[in-house]
């Protein structure tokens, strides 16, 4: 390390500033806990021994100046707000970047001494020991984060249309009228005829925000079915699964973004939390709800198209048949169970379809076993 103006932990516990130059030919190990305005770090030599812990501004040109004239390091972040551009900047530096998956580093969060110097400090003990241990992500490109931005507006943008329908809705009952059933897009104009006098000033602005986030949700719709047809072609193929559209199957390329990182695809389930949890202990093994890992938006649509597959409009498919099956054992919970694994299961055949070049048959298994009856009779 070049010689540089550190602080470190005494015995006693108080941190004194000192000055350390290159230590040998020893690799350090860094951690770095980062924060919106500032971000503290915990600097490790090969032994274990902190050799420094500090703080510095979480900006690039902080980082580039801290870290820029030093050997190449091990360092290790946690996933979060500031870890895409960070995980860039010192990479370019020259640096190892392990970038942590938060609900795996459950030691940091249980900690009961838990302060950003001591979250720093267990990064990077878990970094020198065994990178394994802090279940280290990837971040995906900045031309496909920025594309993905798209997709989270108009989340943002539908979540803000659905609160103020259901303000209005819920404003006018104490009047004594209900607004007719009429879907999100027809809102604004339907309700307009229904509003009671006393609260057309509370309310007629709300409708006239409601028909303009309506306005620009289609104006989105457009952009992401040009974005998908011209930009992702492999979308094409996953929405030829019924309840599939270009919202859905742009959300999966763009969070994978690279297939061959899953050795199966059976592993796309779990990845996006859609499996069972588990807490085993000897004769004990609960059944617990499903994991919720991953992208949040993405399992959402997932089950939004698991939900639409098992209505009515969904067409006949092996899909629908095997969630069919499960939710006719009759019980709530049954049902439940089938949307999600129906989820889980499109997860899995929208990854083998990405990878495959073979076109989608949605009958493909009933078919392969009315083929096996015909040739065992």
């Amino acid at each position: 390390m070049t010689e540089a103006t550190m602080t470190t932990a005494s015995a006693s516990g108080t941190v004194t500033p000192t000055t350390c130059a290159t230590i040998g030919t020893q690799r350090l190990t860094i951690g770095i806990d980062l924060g919106d305005k500032h971000s503290h770090l915990c600097v490790l030599d090969c032994e274990g021994t902190i050799l420094e812990e500090s703080r510095l501004q979480t900006n690039p040109d902080a980082f580039r100046q801290r870290f820029g004239g030093i050997a190449p390091a091990r360092i290790a972040i946690e996933a979060g707000t500031h870890s895409p551009w960070v995980n860039a900047l010192l990479r370019e530096l020259g640096h190892e970047v392990l970038v942590a998956n938060p609900r795996k580093v459950r030691a940091i969060y249980n900690n009961d001494k838990k302060c950003d110097r001591v979250d720093a400090e267990q990064l990077a003990r878990f970094a020198r020991v065994d990178p394994k241990l802090l279940s280290p992500i990837t971040h995906r490109g900045m031309a496909k984060r920025a594309d993905l931005a798209i997709l989270r507006s108009r989340s943002a943008l539908v979540d803000s249309r659905t609160q103020l329908v259901n303000h209005v809705r819920g404003s006018i009952k104490p009047f004594g009228v209900r607004l007719p059933a009429s879907s999100t897009e027809t809102f604004a104009r339907k309700a307009a005829w229904k509003i009671p006098r006393e609260l057309r000033p509370a309310l007629v602005p709300i409708l006239r925000t409601i028909a303009d986030l309506t306005a620009r949700i289609v104006e989105f719709d457009r952009r992401i079915e040009r974005l998908a047809t011209e930009h992702y072609p492999e979308t094409i193929k996953l929405r030829k699964v019924n309840g599939v559209g270009a919202i859905t199957s742009l959300t999966f390329v763009l969070t994978l973004e690279d297939p061959k990182r899953f050795a199966k695809s059976r592993a796309v389930g779990a990845f996006l939390g859609l499996r069972p949890g588990r807490s085993q202990s000897g004769k004990q093994d609960p059944e617990l709800h499903i994991t919720k890992a991953g992208d949040r938006d993405l399992r959402r649509l997932l089950v939004q198209s698991a939900q639409y597959i098992l209505g009515p409009f969904g067409t006949d498919c092996d899909l629908k048949r095997f969630g069919l099956a499960l939710a006719a054992r009759g019980s709530k919970s049954a049902k439940k169970r089938a949307l999600i694994a129906v989820a889980r299961k499109l997860a899995v055949l929208l990854h083998r379809l990405w990878l495959s070049p073979i076109d989608y048959d949605p009958l493909r298994q009933a078919d392969g076993r009315n083929l096996s009856r015909r040739r065992r009779a």
